[in-house]
């Protein structure tokens, strides 16, 4: 459709194109003198016929005394009032050079010379102006600010040159943009309805945010009313007061400010003034007794307007009259219905495209988020699964790990290589914190579930403070490298940052290495054995003791990559686990104590599920923090032992 389109939109063009100049050496100076007075006047408001009347000459001189123009070198020499560009001299004198013929002249001393000073409104003017030489320019920076200033500034008058150019343009990306440029201004200023109804039909679907731009005016409507329905005007629909599209207070207030009507009175108004025009016991001639009835206050009232003591108004009674009296429509700023027709279907394909793409990014949204609960949570899964111990503290080693990659940063500036070496940093520092957590206090606790949550939750509080002893209470950054930074964009709707990518692969990295580990080794083989039966595991010549403690390690360890992982996108503070402590039993206990599939199926679910209450409520992420949780509360009475219940001493046998 589009290549059918262009040429003949060019063709279409072409009649209005001016016969190019049968002198065309003709100087351009006289020109510059006949607009003199405008030139020199400088306003914004009168200046574009000179404009167009330098533009319009077809002379290869154009170019350069709009551009000299536009940069404030142009001056006009006093004595015979010729306009040349003029060079500065390091004696402060000026070299003037003439636009046709390129001679010098001088020097001139600045009390000869009158420079011309246009303001930056009328160097816009100029530029715009400048775009039909700059789309040609060889340089293809130039022709591309060019395309850059008609995205903004966009005329009628540029439809022309921008035509002209797209066949010898070589460059296949700006001869894109050229084309559909033309496109988009032929849907705003052509004046031939079918090459419209064309451009508008070739981009139904188009995802552009330019498109959607250049086709909403077309079926943005206005309120209107009248004792009838206008003729000639392109009307949208017919309102009838009363109902949710137009409210009955709304459509009366319309009138009011179209003069159709006298403007409302309320009873408490109405009752306002017949107080303050009180005389001997009535008003108007009525009785103040008389005044409960509502018939007589408004007789009351109708005299006051006769003797010219208050505004003539209506009271409510007579709003129904004077509704059923007029009637009301929207109007299209489009005059032509053919045309909305056209932008209305391409826009509805286009809404209908753009919900997909936007469930498509919400997808994306929720698997990212997913993930990055999964990092979070598998730690707790391991030691909640294997050890039965509710670790409060587990978020700490989420903060550990961040601090430990800020650290790093401080010491390897260069970010790559210290992202890198984080990872494995993080774990060995975390792990080391666990164990030692492990040996100093919870193997002293296990089968004292209380006991073990008031004790980890109190080493959470201290490692908190510890934290901010030690790096204080502002944020820290944690700088992703280069190649991690920006966002891999599908579409206009589309697309997720290069840090959640790399966040889901580690993810998917750490999945099949804990997957490994726990089928494929040693100590997988004997922590599925601690899980399921710690004392035939001991019988067995396990040592359950060494398995808790190297299986706590491991839980921390994978936290502590977890907080390198989050700390890339999130500011580094003390309280950084505590975002995610929550989250991380939700999803431990959502998908199955100790069971690492259902831990991603559960991390997964939260992320769907927190991202499909944040779209339905965007702005209150506390109440998808609530409705979240009461959603689990109602999940975990149909399914206590989650998505894939873990058989075994995790699971009460």
């Amino acid at each position: 459709m589009l290549n059918r389109l262009l040429p003949a939109v060019a063709m279409v063009l072409c009649l209005f194109v001016p016969a190019s100049r049968a002198h065309a050496q003709e100087p351009i100076q006289p020109i510059l003198q006949e607009q003199s007075e405008l030139i020199l006047e400088s306003s914004r408001r009168t200046i574009q016929p000179a404009i167009d009347a330098i533009a319009a000459s077809g002379l290869p001189e154009a170019r350069e005394v709009l551009a000299t123009w536009a940069a404030r070198d142009m001056w006009q020499r006093i004595e015979d009032g010729l306009f040349f560009r003029a060079e500065r001299n390091e004696d402060r004198s000026y070299t003037l050079h003439d636009f046709d013929t390129g001679e010098s002249f001088g020097p001139y001393d600045k009390d000869a010379l009158e420079q011309v000073k246009p303001n930056s409104g009328i160097r816009a003017l100029i530029g715009s102006a400048l775009v039909r030489y700059q789309l040609s320019d060889p340089d293809p920076a130039i022709r591309a600010e060019a395309l850059d200033n008609l995205d903004r500034n966009g005329e009628a008058s540029h439809m022309e040159p921008l035509a002209a150019s797209i066949d010898a343009e070589t460059d296949p990306e700006l001869k894109a943009r050229k084309e559909r440029l033309l496109t988009l201004l032929t849907i705003r200023f052509a004046k031939d309805k079918a090459l419209r109804i064309a451009a508008i039909e070739s981009l139904a679907g188009d995802l552009d945010v330019a498109v959607r731009a250049t086709l909403n005016p077309l079926v943005a409507t206005t309120l209107g009313a009248g004792t009838a329905l206008p003729e000639g005007r392109n009307i949208a629909r017919e309102l009838r007061p009363g109902t949710d599209a137009l409210p009955r207070v709304e459509a009366y207030e319309l009138l009011v400010a179209e003069g159709l009507a006298p403007k409302l009175v309320t009873s408490d108004a109405l009752r306002g003034m017949l107080a303050e025009h009180i005389v001997d016991g009535a008003v108007a001639g009525v009785p103040l007794e008389s005044l409960s009835d509502p018939a007589a206050r408004r007789e009351a009232f109708a005299g006051l307007v006769e003797a010219g003591l208050v505004e003539a108004a209506s009271t409510e009674a007579d709003i129904d009259a004077s509704l059923a009296a007029h009637v009301f429509y929207e109007t299209y700023a489009e005059p032509d219905a053919e045309v909305t027709e056209a932008a209305e279907e391409a826009l509805s394909s286009i809404d209908l495209k753009v919900g997909v793409n936007q469930f498509f990014d919400l997808g994306l949204d929720a698997l990212s988020l997913g993930s990055i609960y999964f990092l979070a949570a598998i730690g707790l899964a391991i030691t909640f699964g294997v050890m039965g111990v509710i670790n409060m503290a587990h978020g700490e080693f989420i903060m550990m790990g961040a601090y430990t990659g800020y650290v790093l940063q401080q010491v390897i500036p260069d970010y790559t290589v210290s992202i890198l070496l984080a990872i494995p940093v993080a774990f060995a520092v975390t792990f080391a914190a666990g164990v030692a957590m492990e040996r100093l206090v919870i193997r002293w606790l296990y089968s004292r579930p209380l006991e073990t949550l008031l004790a980890t939750f109190g080493v959470s509080i201290a490692l908190q403070q510890l934290a901010k002893n030690i790096f204080g209470t502002q944020a820290r950054p944690l700088t992703s490298p280069d190649w991690l930074n920006g966002s891999w964009v599908v579409n206009d709707i589309v697309g997720i940052s290069y840090i959640r990518i790399a966040i889901f692969v580690l993810a998917l990295i750490f999945l099949g290495l804990f997957l490994f580990m726990m089928k494929k080794t040693r100590l997988g083989l004997e922590t599925r054995a601690v899980t399921q039966n710690p004392k035939m595991a001991a019988s067995m010549g396990i040592n359950p003791d060494r398995v808790n403690m190297l299986t706590f390690g491991l839980g921390s360890g994978i936290a502590g990559i977890a907080g390198v992982a989050i700390g890339l996108y999130a500011q580094v503070t003390s309280e950084i686990g505590q975002q995610y402590i929550v989250q991380s039993f939700m999803t431990v206990v959502v998908g199955g104590v100790g069971n690492i599939w259902g831990t991603l199926l559960g991390a997964t679910m939260i992320g769907f599920l927190q991202k499909g209450i944040e779209w339905f409520n965007p702005s209150n992420t506390l109440a998808a923090q609530t409705y979240m949780i009461v959603f689990i509360i109602i999940f975990i009475q149909f399914r206590p032992r989650g998505i894939i219940a873990l058989k075994g001493r995790a699971a009460g046998d």
